[in-house]
């Protein structure tokens, strides 16, 4: 049976036909939907974890008691579990072990443009790299037996653009695989100095093992046609490669980045009279090509930012394009994201910029509240950095009112650590959780705050007052962001005492089913006197028409922030 599949759908599909038991992840643009769809089968127990590092650690010990196992992150996720990381290399695995992180070149919902390949190579773990959902599908299997094998975690790098985009792919029937038996084995898995000493040459030699295998592995091929020029590339550049000029040029199209075979690059280097390396941001193959001694091209006609396309190869290839520039079109009006007309956080976004509050911020879609017309963020880092940026900040002697803002599911992941230290250490910081019942920015995935767990099952819920108090902080309140007066009251009371407080802003996102809108709101038009200060809440229901503010009644959900700003009771 043949079926269209996004990469993230097929990658799942292949844990679940290679007998994968057991994966724990945490949501995160663009690999969200690897563990969603692996979710919706019953073969195998899938979890959310609080964050990346806690899920590696969950699925190591799976692979321990002897399941295959996997978990899912997107490229900074990667960052968070570096630690068991480099340390499973060494342990190597009892039942496979498949870490399935997804890259964002062109950054389309990310921090920063970071290359996986890199932690694949620093960790000395094998990685895969599918340039379609057919091969994310065959690469878990594959992954799989590589990892049991070798006895070695194994990556697959997946990127925005293979995660997302469908394919045909073949399904197959799931092998049942029962546990490999556990033995206990300290010099394997007790990582102390004496023990890991000795695992060190194992994983050296292991690299020696798997560059042999990857010169025969299907996994790389190699197309020969005009030798005037041969192409090295992997991915999604692989595809791009093929779309500009089909069968033309010899292509070797490596599916397995780490550690890359030097005979097959060397035979295939000698075969071509020019050598190019095409792959998205850094330059790990040709910088491979080079310390072999090859004569290579690659980042002098590519750049190491952003995402490739089938027009910026033809261009570093100097080749017209059938299809007409883009530049050809009329521009499109842009249209920078907003947060959700109704979204809970506008109301506190709107308290701080007009109490004039540094803002310290984080990863979230409460991000936005960066945006104008609000403006409230001064800084985003990575996920918890708010909460223990605003003790640094506080401690470096700042002479003004200043917060942090997090939501809840971000501070489980790694906020909460944040504030133990603003307690333990007496800083006077306030933190504001924006608690709207859900991990938004991924998707609407539960989290411990939300008392569900990944199949909407009923689950122990994380009770954000009790945990703030029982870590050492004495002001803990609560506040609706549609009140505003509220919202002003407990910002201006807890930045001014003298010690640490939590500020729990707390409303459901507006998006969740569970959530009903209230009847939109109107304009009279009779009373409005233009002043726009409806219009300083940034909400894209609000607009301007004929010097009168309008409110568009397919986006207003009735949330009743702007009424309390209109001093001319126009709004009803």
């Amino acid at each position: 049976m043949k079926k269209l599949l996004i990469g993230n759908e097929a990658l799942a599909r292949g844990l679940w036909e290679a007998g994968c038991s057991v994966i724990s992840s945490y949501p995160g643009t663009p690999s969200t939907e690897i563990t969603e769809f692996a979710a919706k089968y019953d073969e195998i127990y899938c979890e959310w974890a609080p964050n990346e590092k806690v899920a590696l650690e969950a699925a190591f010990g799976a692979s321990l008691a002897g399941a295959r196992s996997a978990c899912a992150m997107k490229h900074v996720g990667l960052n968070v579990a570096a630690d068991p990381l480099f340390t499973l290399s060494y342990t190597g695995v009892t039942g496979g072990l498949i870490i399935c992180v997804a890259d964002d070149p062109g950054m389309h919902s990310s921090q920063n443009e970071q290359d996986s390949r890199r932690y694949a190579i620093a960790s000395k773990v094998p990685m895969l790299e599918p340039a379609d959902s057919e091969e994310a599908k065959e690469y878990a299997k594959i992954a799989f037996e590589i990892s049991e094998q070798f006895d070695t975690p194994v990556m697959i790098r997946m990127c925005t653009r293979i995660a997302h985009s469908q394919s045909i792919t073949e399904l197959s029937e799931r092998i049942d695989r029962a546990l490999t038996k556990y033995e206990k084995k300290p010099q394997k898995y007790i990582m102390m100095p004496a023990y890991a000493k000795l695992r060190h040459p194992f994983v050296e030699e292991r690299t020696v093992r798997i560059a042999e295998y990857a010169e025969t592995s299907p996994l790389n091929k190699v197309e020969y046609a005009d030798s005037s020029i041969g192409i090295i590339t992997s991915g999604a550049s692989y595809q791009y490669v093929k779309e500009v000029f089909g069968d033309k040029y010899s292509v070797l199209k490596l599916g397995m980045v780490n550690p890359i075979s030097k005979k097959l690059v060397s035979d295939f280097a000698s075969k071509v009279d020019r050598l190019i390396v095409v792959e998205e941001l850094d330059p790990v193959i040709e910088e491979f090509c080079k310390c072999i001694g090859l004569n290579v091209e690659g980042k002098s006609l590519f750049s190491a930012i952003g995402e490739f396309s089938q027009t910026t190869i033809a261009k570093a290839f100097g080749v017209c394009e059938n299809t007409s520039d883009v530049k050809d079109f009329p521009a499109v009006p842009v249209r920078p994201p907003v947060m959700c007309a109704g979204c809970p956080h506008r109301g506190m976004f709107y308290t701080l910029a007009k109490n004039k509050i540094t803002v310290l911020g984080d990863i979230g879609c409460y991000t936005l509240g960066a945006q104008a017309p609000l403006n409230a963020l001064d800084s985003t880092l990575c996920m918890g950095a708010s909460v223990s940026g605003l003790h640094g900040f506080n401690k470096a002697g700042f002479d003004g009112k200043c917060v942090a803002v997090i939501g809840d599911s971000t501070f489980i992941h790694s906020g909460v650590t944040g504030l133990i230290n603003i307690a333990y250490n007496a800083s006077n910081s306030t933190v504001i959780i924006l608690d709207n019942s859900i991990t938004g920015m991924t998707g609407h995935q539960q989290n411990p705050t939300t008392g569900y767990n990944i199949k909407g099952d009923p689950a122990s819920k994380i009770d954000l007052e009790t945990l703030c108090r029982s870590i050492g902080i004495n002001r803990v309140r609560v506040v609706d962001p549609y009140d505003l007066k509220a919202c002003d009251t407990a910002v201006k009371e807890e930045t001014a005492v003298d010690e640490p407080s939590v500020i729990i802003s707390r409303r459901p996102c507006v998006l969740l089913k569970t959530v009903k809108p209230k009847a939109p709101v109107k304009v009279d038009p009779d009373k409005c006197r233009s002043c726009k200060s409806c219009m300083r809440l940034g909400c894209p229901a609000i607009s301007m028409k004929n010097g009168n503010a309008v409110i568009d009644t397919t986006l207003c959900v009735g949330c009743g922030v702007c009424n309390q700003l209109c001093a001319f009771d126009a709004i009803n």
